[in-house]
């Protein structure tokens, strides 16, 4: 387990399922400028709400907002599909499609 672990319990108690991928700079890069664009779109959200903004204007920001953030998602979901899931499988470890369908089951509430 690593120190840099992002699965935190709610006591801030490590988890023993914690799992680490390593990323290609590239996908790094993407990954961080579309998350980068979203922080400046809820910014710019919160100022519209502080400058008291009409509100189907600040809806709109919002799902703008939403789905770039679903975007993101995809993208990181093929990227996990494509490496993490195909290699699991790949090594006999078939507990990985129903940790993917979790996942996928998130997405489509």
């Amino acid at each position: 387990m690593e120190d840099n672990c992002c699965c935190l319990e709610g006591g801030g108690e490590k988890k023993d399922c914690c799992r680490t991928k390593e990323r290609s700079p590239e996908e790094l890069r993407r990954l961080t400028n579309r998350l980068s664009r979203i922080e400046g779109q809820i910014r710019g959200i919160k100022r519209m709400l502080e400058r008291s903004a009409y509100c189907p204007d600040i809806l709109a920001q919002s799902a703008a907002a939403g789905a770039a953030l679903n975007a993101f998602n995809r993208e990181l979901l093929a990227s996990h599909i494509r490496s993490c899931v195909v290699e699991d499988v790949r090594a006999g470890r078939e507990d990985t499609v129903d940790e993917l369908l979790a996942t996928l089951q998130k997405f489509m509430k």
